[in-house]
This record gives structure tokens, sequence and C-alpha cells, in this order.
């Protein structure tokens, strides 16, 4: 099943990136965070993007540089622009400069959810959502983040959601330290590690030696199936 789509937040204000961040990987969404134009053109090259979500007003090279730039390379990706400019003039220069969508700031966040799907699916059919998984004895449903061993409920914290979130939609595959954190500092990535053994302890019959949520050497973690 595919997954639902992975966005990429770029914008300089650490408390904004904080907060879309922890919206949207509320709403199920994947969610990476970048603090430049710079250091999104690098996660853009190691990893594929749906959507992007990208500030006017940054340090250094500007929202509608990027955007321009980005599609004079011909990238196709959605993007909604975020600017507290608010004028008709910046409205315009927005969407002059490629974006598919301009949102003033400051806004609601539901509207920029709003939003942000509308350019999702314009620009591709709508994502069938992957509801539940199962692994083991354990089934776990995204949209409420429930997880359950037969009947009896195990508690998550709200991190520990978000991460099987992102590795029941890669169904087996490898996902990053960096993906999994939202970002690629060394900071978030150690806090990752950390995470991930405390949901071995709720998941594992032996979490040093893990059946279920394994580490792939130079890949990152993944989640295994399996009879129960």
């Amino acid at each position: 099943m595919a997954e639902l789509p992975h966005i990429l937040v770029v914008d300089d204000d650490a408390r904004l990136r904080g907060l879309l961040h922890s919206f949207l990987t509320g709403q199920g969404y994947r969610v990476t965070v970048a603090a430049s134009a710079a250091a999104a053109r690098q996660m853009m090259e190691g990893l594929a993007f749906d959507a992007l979500v990208v500030d006017v007003m940054m340090p250094g090279e500007t929202g509608l540089s990027f955007v321009k730039d980005l599609r004079g390379g011909l990238g196709q990706v959605p993007v909604l622009m975020l600017s507290a400019l608010s004028d008709a003039q910046d409205r315009i220069a927005g969407l002059a400069s490629g974006s598919d969508d301009y949102l003033s700031k400051p806004f609601e966040p539901q509207e920029l959810l709003l939003r942000l799907n509308n350019i999702l699916r314009r620009a591709r059919p709508a994502a069938v959502m992957l509801e539940e998984v199962e692994f083991g004895p354990f089934s776990f449903r995204l949209s409420s983040g429930e997880l359950k061993r037969a009947d009896e409920a195990i508690r998550l914290t709200t991190r520990e959601k978000e991460i099987l979130r992102v590795l029941a939609r890669a169904e087996g595959k490898a996902v990053s330290r960096a993906e999994l954190a939202g970002e690629a500092s060394a900071d978030a990535t150690r806090k990752i590690d950390v995470q991930i053994n405390r949901l071995r302890q709720k998941i594992e019959v032996d979490p040093a030696n893990p059946r279920f949520l394994q580490t792939l050497r130079g890949q990152g973690y993944a989640l295994f199936g399996g009879a129960g």
C-alpha cells in the first residue's frame, strides 16, 4: 500500500519548524525539516519528498530564489510558500516563483493542512492509506497510534507513535535515523537511538536481540512482521 506523503519544511525559525513538525506528524505525515535552502538541497539529494513547505524570508538564499531555482531544474514537487508578507504583490511574487500556493503568517494550522492537502491532491491521485499493521502478536493502528498485544493496550509516548508510523509505512524497508528524527543533526539522531531502545523494551522479548524492530547496519531501522 502507498504511504502518506513525505513533507520537507524549510524555515529558519526553529520554533516554527518544531511546531510544523509536531503538527504534521500528528496528522500522520512523514516530516523532515531544514533550516535553510542549502540544507534543503542536501536533504533532497538523498530523500524524495511529496511536497515542500517553504518560508520566503530566510537568511542567505530566500525561499523565492530557492523555488525559482528548483523549477529551473524542472523540479515538479509541489510547494506551499509561507510568508509574513501579505500584500497582493508579495503573493503574486510567491506564485510567480513557481510555488503552488501561498499562505500568509500568522496562519491557522488547519488552513495550512487544507492547503497542503489540496496541492498534494492536484499533484497526484489520493494516496491509499495504510490503516493497520501487524507484527508478531502486535497490531498497530496508524491513525490513532494504538498498539495492542492481543486485547492488551500497550502505552506509547507521542514520539514512539510517530516512529512506529514511519517504520510501518516503510513496509520492511530501512528508514534512516535522520528521517526518523526529522533532521540530520547528531543530537537528534542520538536521541532516536535512545527512543528505539525504549520502544524495543515494549515490543521485544529480548530487546538486545530484536525480532521486530531491527537495526540495518549503515541504513537505519526497519520494522519486520512474523508469526506471533
